[in-house]
């Protein structure tokens, strides 16, 4: 098998390829033979030292990578709803950047037929996490009005998708005009904040404010988007993007300055004003797997039958990992991107 490994926290240069033996599933677990791998944003943070779990649920040496799709090339005792040769996408705590990756029965799904390797390895970690967001910590419901950040990006355009399917309007925030016409085709109203002024436009499309809003930016967003919510509107946070490097080294300096700077938020103002706030990291619900699965069951029917569709994908091949995580860390892209065993 061949993996992507990083010894200790560092740069783009950490990111080492290495060769290992085969792995082999024990009982209830599954060998999948690895065709796509998602990349996302985490794991460039895994990479700098930055990512919590990472640190406390792993350490390092660390295998970054959360999603891969595949075929079934074994099957551990115990296992037996699945056959070989069939085609799947899995979720796993890490070690995902991959040829061959062992997980438990309980993170394998079957594929949808219409979707290829790399459209199927990059799903489960974005939907998942705006599933979780939108349906157990938001509520959604019909008519609802959505502002979400960094619409164009893996969870913003799942989170846009969800939104439009639940009936809610939603108003995508994107960073560049070429992501104008994209987030529009999910169905959003568009907010370019590169020509625009984010928070004007923000109130014009919703003068009473939002019932949700939804941020991974970190201290360069938060405080006005809780300002900009309706009374019972929920903001929800799921990152720290602005706060982070897109050079691919840390700043510690600035990123101490950001940390004093970002918002905290006083219980006795959100119980006058009737918002709430609420957070999700993935990583961290693993007591919840149970309810994980059935959200990855929910939202794989509705790809199977079109009412959610893939997003677009920029591929690269393994050994060009660190390109891979040079693209996402620009802040430039589309949708997800994967590396191709």
């Amino acid at each position: 098998m061949r993996c992507v490994v990083v010894d200790a926290p560092g740069d783009h240069r950490a990111l080492k390829v290495l060769s290992r033996p085969d792995p082999v599933p024990g009982p209830g677990e599954v060998l999948v033979a690895v065709e796509a791998c998602g990349v996302n944003y985490a794991d460039a943070i895994i990479r700098m030292g930055l990512y919590a779990s990472a640190r406390q649920l792993h350490g390092y040496p660390i295998t970054p990578g959360f999603e891969v799709a595949g075929r079934v090339l074994a099957l551990g005792p115990g296992v037996d709803d699945l056959e070989l040769g069939q085609r799947v996408l899995a979720l796993s705590l890490f070690n995902g950047y991959t040829s061959h990756l062992v997980v438990g029965r309980t993170g394998v799904f079957v594929c949808p037929a219409a979707l290829d390797a790399a459209q199927a390895a990059t799903l489960p970690t974005v939907f998942l996490t705006a599933w979780f967001m939108a349906h157990r910590q938001v509520h959604a419901r019909p008519g609802d009005r959505w502002l979400v950040h960094s619409a164009a990006g893996g969870v913003g355009s799942a989170l846009v998708q969800l939104g439009r399917l639940a009936g809610c309007e939603v108003v995508g925030v994107v960073g560049a005009s070429h992501k104008v016409d994209y987030c529009r085709s999910l169905g959003a109203s568009v907010i370019d904040k590169s020509s625009q002024d984010l928070w004007t436009c923000a109130r014009e499309l919703a003068p009473g404010g939002y019932q949700a809003i939804f941020d991974a930016n970190g201290v360069g967003t938060l405080g006005q988007s809780y300002a900009h919510l309706a009374p019972t509107g929920v903001l929800a946070v799921y990152g720290f993007h602005s706060m982070l490097p897109r050079s691919g080294r840390v700043n510690w300096l600035r990123l101490a300055w950001d940390w004093l700077r970002t918002p905290r938020f006083n219980p006795m103002d959100m119980t006058q004003s009737n918002k709430s706030v609420v957070a999700a990291n993935l990583s961290f619900l693993q007591s919840h797997a149970l309810e994980l699965r059935e959200g990855m069951d929910w939202l794989l029917t509705r790809f199977e039958s079109g009412a959610l569709r893939p997003l677009p994908v920029e591929s690269y091949p393994l050994e060009d990992v660190a390109q891979a995580h040079r693209r996402i860390e620009s802040g430039q892209t589309l949708g997800k991107l994967a590396l191709l065993p």
